[in-house]
């Protein structure tokens, strides 16, 4: 098809506008009209709302989870004290099984503190002499472990992390686990160790079994009777578990707190970016058209 002479500038002008505009020296040829840069920068304006209103969220619910930590300390650290006086340790029996119980949650958006915890349990397994079975609290730890220790996951736990947890939550997993037809040798628990609000750690504490309780040296002078042992060892492993569920939580709380920060921030820098490409952009797309409306002009002059 022929062109006029005033429509080939024209024509050529516009080929300008289609051209991409670099931004940091890196040409962006993905966003090289204003409607794809515009659709990009409301959809990171979109998700920095979420992160920022999710960050806001995560810090009202670490101080309750703090709160609620501060007081599962004294359950937990009083059956440690117990134990400690009575100088109870784990029962070495060959062909006795020893079981961890790792504390984790439901719930993701929280940097690597589940994947940390899954780690550990790994380097556990890996380490050590020990022939271990694994009970799982939380859907996180358990996907994970499932691809390399699916065959000592004997019991799983699921609805954790919606909220602050209770005694009666542990007292119902110190149940079940009492349930559980193997006698173990030493019962192990795992969780973050809250240090502060940016830092924990995965640590074990021990939750003893019942003839480790019944072997300790200073153990007569608490004066319990042997019918309530097995009462007071599922007490005691109770008051572990909300020890360590209540100070996960809080660990679980501060870390997606931290995590939405710095995802707020990168959004913040991807805005900054997106929005100088988008003017850039823009400008050229207005001196196209000055230079087609100028050339056009002096075509018709012609």
């Amino acid at each position: 098809m022929m062109l006029s002479r005033a429509a080939r500038p024209a024509l050529r002008a516009g080929a300008v506008v289609s051209r991409p505009v670099a931004i940091n020296g890196t040409p962006a040829a993905t966003y090289a009209t204003l409607r794809e840069i515009e659709d990009r920068l409301k959809s990171i304006r979109n998700i920095e709302k979420i992160t920022k209103t999710m960050k806001i969220v995560a810090s009202t619910k670490l101080t309750r989870a703090q709160r609620a930590m501060n007081e599962s300390r004294s359950y937990g650290q009083t059956s440690q004290q117990v134990f400690k006086e009575a100088e109870t340790k784990p029962v070495e029996a060959e062909g006795k099984k020893s079981l961890l119980v790792v504390c984790s949650s439901d719930k993701g958006l929280c940097g690597g503190i589940h994947s940390g915890m899954t780690r550990r349990v790994r380097a556990i397994m890996g380490n050590t002499a020990k022939d271990y079975d694994i009970v799982v609290v939380g859907e996180k730890c358990k996907a994970q472990l499932s691809r390399s220790n699916a065959k000592q996951i004997q019991l799983s736990f699921a609805g954790i992390g919606k909220d602050v947890p209770t005694f009666a939550d542990a007292q119902a997993i110190a149940d079940q686990i009492s349930l559980l037809p193997t006698d173990y040798s030493s019962i192990d628990i795992m969780y973050n160790k809250f240090n502060n609000a940016t830092s924990y750690e995965p640590i074990i504490i021990e939750a003893f079994s019942e003839e480790s309780i019944k072997e300790s040296p200073n153990f007569a002078a608490f004066e319990i009777d042997d019918e309530v042992l097995g009462n007071l060892r599922e007490y005691a492993m109770a008051n572990s578990l909300f020890w360590a569920l209540a100070e996960g939580h809080a660990c679980e709380q501060s870390a997606r707190r931290n995590a939405m920060d710095n995802a707020s921030k990168n959004a913040g820098d991807m805005i900054t970016k997106f929005q100088i490409l988008f003017n850039r952009t823009r400008q050229a797309v207005i001196t196209g058209e000055l230079v087609e409306i100028i050339t056009g002009a002096s075509a018709s002059e012609e």
